[in-house]
């Protein structure tokens, strides 16, 4: 009886510690700093979601990350769409025909709710928008692939809205290599790449490191005439190993040029234990799929099974706060931002960073570590407006 007993009282201190991270009491000034002031997340995968199945995000949502409602309650009001185009594509006219077509569901969410929605191409228009109450729209094209190695693609998506590109994304591409590309195709930029990061300079679009490798990063960051921006990357001092993510002497380097990192929220990207995790599900689903065929029934049972014997061990606010806090340790107040990867991260996300209505806690996180209101502010978007101005102010003159 005295072992049952303890066994019950285990099981009720779990569940009450299990409450406990996830009850975050979020105070009126969180509330107030959210919703007064400019929120930039500079990578939502909205578009691509919507490509996978539409749903009329200017309403809730049943499902995903972001809706209007949730981003009213969070106080989000400048999302990068993020305009997504999959390695897959790579090397096929296909891959700008995407982003035309991604580009175009971002403008008619814009189309069914101009009361609600803007795009927003400068940072002036974020401030204005803001203003007027509307959630500002800006984009970032994630992998650069639909430029085709052609400059005239590139200014053409500047006219239709794109300010950040992200070089490559999970394979080398025709720009750049990629992080998760062991072949290093480029050594770092091919001599193209290397061009367009000139041309993005010119034409005032901001040069994104996330994603590519570690010498194209620094490439890149000596290229630009620039501040860079790390769109959606967190610290490889919490994940050894995991090249995606910034190492210390990257966040200094990206601190002298100016630029801003943007904390990915995904459990994987801001936890040892998550990023294990995951390196082990991708090697058990390679030998299922190679044992099984990935189409098969075998193997999606194989996968069911895997998930629910093996749960997501999910990261916390605080470890979210701790990748930030470690960017200011290093480099300052003034280079790092939020880039959640809200829709892109699937179900990786912390507990109490669930979706979009949910900034108030990560504000009342940096509230109680000591965080001062102008600090939040700055975080929140300040840095990376100040990037932005700083790339539209370079284009200006050239």
């Amino acid at each position: 009886m005295k072992k049952i007993l303890s066994i019950s009282a285990t099981f009720a201190l779990s569940v009450l510690c299990a409450s406990n991270v996830a009850a975050i009491t979020v105070s009126d000034k969180a509330n107030k700093l959210a919703q007064e002031n400019i929120i930039i997340d500079s990578h939502i995968d909205v578009p691509y979601r919507l490509e996978k199945n539409w749903v009329d995000v200017t309403n809730a949502t049943p499902d995903g990350d972001f809706d209007y409602p949730r981003a009213k309650q969070g106080g989000l009001n400048a999302p990068f769409m993020s305009i997504y185009i999959p390695a897959s594509l790579d090397n096929s006219a296909n891959s700008t025909k995407l982003a035309d077509k991604l580009i175009d569901y971002v403008e008619a969410i814009v189309g069914r709710a101009p009361h609600k929605f803007a795009i927003a191409t400068s940072s002036a228009d974020v401030q204005q928008q803001f203003e007027k109450g509307l959630i500002s729209l800006p984009l970032g094209m994630e992998n650069g692939s639909p430029i085709q190695g052609d400059l005239a693609n590139l200014k053409h998506f500047y006219d239709r809205g794109i300010r950040y590109i992200t070089l490559a994304h999970s394979m080398a591409n025709h720009i750049s290599d990629s992080s998760y590309d062991l072949r290093r195709k480029w050594k770092g930029l091919s001599p193209f790449g290397k061009e367009l990061v000139k041309e993005m300079n010119n034409l005032g679009i901001l040069v994104d490191i996330s994603h590519v490798s570690d010498a194209a990063f620094y490439q890149a960051i000596e290229i630009s005439q620039t501040p860079v921006i790390a769109s959606h990357s967190s610290l490889r001092v919490f994940t050894p190993g995991f090249e995606r993510n910034m190492d210390d002497a990257m966040i200094k380097a990206l601190g002298e040029n100016g630029g801003v990192v943007q904390i990915n929220f995904g459990s994987t990207f801001v936890t040892k234990r998550a990023n294990a995790w995951s390196k082990n599900r991708s090697a058990e689903q390679k030998k299922a799929a190679e044992k099984f065929g990935k189409d098969s029934d075998e193997f999606k049972a194989y996968v069911t099974k895997f998930n629910k014997e093996n749960p997501l061990p999910y990261a916390t606010l605080d470890s979210v706060l701790d990748h930030i806090d470690h960017v200011v340790e290093l480099i300052g107040i003034d280079h790092v931002g939020i880039g959640s990867d809200y829709d892109g991260v699937g179900d990786s996300l912390p507990t109490d960073l669930k979706d979009v209505s949910t900034y108030p806690n990560l504000i009342q996180g940096l509230l109680d570590r000591g965080y001062s209101d102008n600090d939040i502010i700055k975080i929140l978007a300040g840095n990376f407006i100040r990037v932005w101005k700083a790339n539209e102010e370079y284009a200006a003159k050239h």
